[in-house]
């Protein structure tokens, strides 16, 4: 069982063309996507994510892509290499709509893909994978790089509120998008 954590919080980098931040990771840990962005050789570095909230009064809507990318440009990355991607889902699977957002967003410019990195935070991780993996297909490597959960020592993670619930809440969600999620709209 404490073996679970580092099963899930995988790091296992492709190189790929592009890296592709998920926009809900905590913003004191976009440090980690700006360095791995400046020595990864990076084409471009994607911010996906749904929407945080809806304005009161308004239509308009905030999404964590649209943080996440304000953020990076804050962190120094220049605008022109940073591109957001929002995604309107806000209740069920997120992270595969988030996923195919960038897909999508990616076939619409027509830009080739043959390989990205996604970042998350920890346990997040191996989800993330199988997700991007889903809505890119096979035809694309699709790699991860855990950064740091910093609500929690990850050696130690059974000591904290929170580990617990990440590890475990996280081990389920993976189960589930590994056996009993079907997509229906899933492009290969």
């Amino acid at each position: 069982m404490l073996k679970i954590q580092p099963f899930l919080a995988v790091n296992s980098k492709v190189h790929g063309q592009f890296l592709i931040v998920e926009g809900w990771i905590p913003p004191e840990t976009l440090k980690y996507a700006v360095a791995e962005f400046n020595e990864g050789g990076y084409r471009e570095i994607f911010t996906s994510g749904c929407v945080v909230r809806e304005h009161l009064n308004t239509d308009a809507k905030i999404t964590y892509a649209d943080w996440a990318a304000g953020d990076l440009r804050k962190l120094g990355i220049p605008s022109s290499l940073v591109q957001a991607v929002p995604c309107w889902q806000q209740r069920r699977d997120r992270t595969y709509s988030s996923a195919l957002a960038v897909k999508d967003w990616l076939d619409g410019h027509h830009i080739p893909v043959k390989s990205i990195d996604v970042m998350t935070v920890g346990v997040h991780a191996r989800r993330s994978r199988l997700l991007y993996q889903e809505a890119f297909g096979s035809k694309v490597q699709v790699g991860v790089i855990a950064i740091p959960d910093p609500d929690y020592d990850a050696k130690h993670w059974w000591s904290y509120s929170e580990g617990v619930q990440d590890v475990l809440g996280e081990g389920i969600a993976y189960l589930y998008a590994k056996f009993l999620f079907w997509p229906a709209n899933a492009k290969n």
